[in-house]
């Protein structure tokens, strides 16, 4: 009896256990299914997303490392090229900055988020990356430490992923392809193969476009922003000159360079430059910006183009004459301005910029840009603290290439024209002198606040493309870029390169809001609104093959 009643008792125990077993087994099956379904889409998922699931604790910053993905296309399968290195530090990094979170929660909405840096954006050398602008010339070289954005980054908490392609010296060496440096060999964008990437912010855009990092910054002196914004689908904010520090970028010029951020949503742009902008006693162009930066998050609001006046450049800048702008791209951009119209913005059309036809005749700007990049290229090789290649200057940066042509010259990127013009200036001369003022007087006094001025204007609005940056760029204005259409299916490629195309079959193109300078704020509000009523980007995905299939259940599965 004792017996049998002892074995009843053991076979109900066996029982409620595997019934508990079981229960248990399927509500943590259901709750792994749920936990799954409601991780961020790294393709889309924006900086507030992921900080989220990163308080939430259903993720680490460890887990975010964007390297499999990076794994995946950057020299593999399409080898899109849009990443020169990664951070051997990354993992480490990542790792305290989650144990810092739990103790003393995030520190901005930064906090443990990846970041691709253009590769002309120096980070210190004892983190394990180098900072070349894409040339061997710089290969191995010391520099003296974080750039200045990268200092707030990092005081923001975000995690430096690694280092994004770019044309070389930020396309600053000869008539060469987008995308092209002797590193990083050619990058192409993700929308069709072998599409240009465009402007010297290639990998930034291309990698922003398709997940390769949460964030990514870029660097313009005339377009490398706003281009790289346009063909990839994403946004771009090039800021007002002295917004962002210069401090540790290697530079083209100081009165054009800028630095700002390229990422899939105006939101996650926002907050990027609310982190980066703002004085640096290293860079004395930034001592001259208003005292208090906005927080730019607080412009995004969807009836920011309610009572806005907005103003449509048609001449030269919407002329096929002098542009090269298309139909497809014309009556996209027709589409936009009834769009904007719709959201309660006032249209005032034509409101052409006065100088405009000086603007295009115009080569000041290449002067201008020709001394600088001489004696700021060479102040910075000299400010190296080792250089293995032995270049100290521009005039051994041209020796080296053409004693390197395997590395630096290899068949169809041979010229480095520029670079030789350059070297022949003479400094800061009357020629000189006079170029900058004029400059000055087209894109700002006769030019952009010109035109905002005489029609009543708190904008102007273009398609990115064409001559749309270059008052914006003389003047040292900004440009917030959005998307704004794709071309057809039926586009027939052109050529853009030794083997890049554009347009091609659903290639993208952007839609550009300019102002007057430290305008950001109302800039950002505008395109913010423009992209939450149409949502372009997400009319139209990457090709197949360079999306990325590593997802965060991946990374979670395999970790456990």
């Amino acid at each position: 009896m004792h017996l049998a009643r002892a074995l009843l008792v053991v076979i109900v125990v066996v029982q409620f256990a595997s019934t508990t077993l079981a229960k248990a087994y399927s509500d943590t099956a259901s709750s792994l299914t749920k936990r799954v379904a409601a991780l961020p889409d790294l393709y889309e998922a924006t900086v507030t997303e992921l900080q989220a699931g990163l308080n939430a604790g259903e993720f680490t910053s460890v887990d975010l490392a964007y390297f499999a993905r990076i794994s995946e296309v950057n020299l593999q399968g399409p080898a899109l090229r849009a990443v020169i290195e990664t951070n051997p530090s990354a993992l480490a990094e990542a790792a305290a900055l989650d144990a810092e979170r739990k103790l003393l929660g995030p520190r901005s909405l930064l906090h443990g988020i990846p970041i691709l840096l253009k590769d002309n954006i120096a980070t210190t050398a004892s983190e394990g990356m180098n900072t070349t602008a894409g040339s061997f010339s710089m290969l191995g070289s010391i520099v003296p430490g974080d750039a200045g954005v990268v200092k707030r980054l990092r005081a923001a908490g975000a995690i430096v992923l690694g280092k994004a392609n770019l044309s070389e010296f930020a396309h600053y060496r000869g008539n060469l392809a987008s995308g092209w440096s002797g590193r990083g060999g050619q990058c192409t964008a993700a929308y069709y193969p072998g599409q240009d990437p465009c402007g010297s912010s290639s990998g930034s855009g291309v990698s922003a476009s398709i997940g390769l990092a949460a964030v990514t910054l870029g660097s313009e002196t005339d377009g490398s922003i706003t281009c790289p914004a346009s063909q990839n689908n994403i946004a771009g904010i090039k800021p007002t000159v002295g917004l962002t520090s210069r401090a540790g970028v290697i530079p083209i010029s100081e009165h054009q360079d800028t630095v700002g951020p390229l990422t899939r949503s105006i939101s996650d742009a926002a907050i990027v430059l609310s982190i980066i902008a703002g004085p640096d006693p290293n860079d004395n162009f930034t001592l001259a910006q208003p005292n208090r930066v906005p927080q730019y998050t607080r412009a995004l609001n969807t009836n920011a183009l309610q009572g806005a006046r907005i103003g449509v450049p048609r001449a030269v800048f919407l002329d096929p004459t002098y542009t090269g702008l298309d139909e497809t791209v014309l009556s996209a951009y027709a589409t936009a301005l009834q769009t904007l119209q719709s959201l309660g913005a006032t249209l005032v059309d034509p409101a052409d910029l006065p100088s405009a036809y000086d603007i295009a005749a115009s080569n000041n700007e290449t002067i201008v840009l020709s001394v600088d990049f001489k004696v700021q290229i060479d102040a910075w090789y000299q400010s190296l603290y080792t250089n293995p290649s032995g270049v100290r200057s521009l005039e051994q940066l041209i020796a080296f290439d053409n004693t390197n042509p395997s590395l630096e010259e290899p068949a169809n990127y041979t010229d480095q024209s520029i670079l030789v013009a350059s070297e022949a200036t003479t400094g800061y001369n009357a020629t000189y002198c006079s170029a900058l003022a004029a400059d000055y007087d087209m894109g700002r006094t006769r030019g952009i606040d010109a035109a905002l001025q005489q029609y009543n204007l708190d904008a102007l609005v273009l398609p990115a493309g064409g001559l749309t940056t270059v008052p914006a760029a003389i003047a040292g204005y900004p440009i917030v870029t959005v998307p704004l259409g794709f071309y057809p299916d039926n586009t027939t490629t052109q050529s853009a390169g030794p083997v890049t195309v554009y347009p091609a079959p659903g290639a993208p193109f952007g839609l550009s809001f300019l102002g007057t300078a430290y305008s950001e704020y109302n800039l950002i509000g505008y395109a913010y609104a423009y992209e939450q009523k149409t949502q372009t980007r997400l009319a139209r995905k990457a090709y197949s093959a360079a999306i990325p299939t590593t997802q965060l259940s991946d990374i979670l599965a395999s970790s456990n």
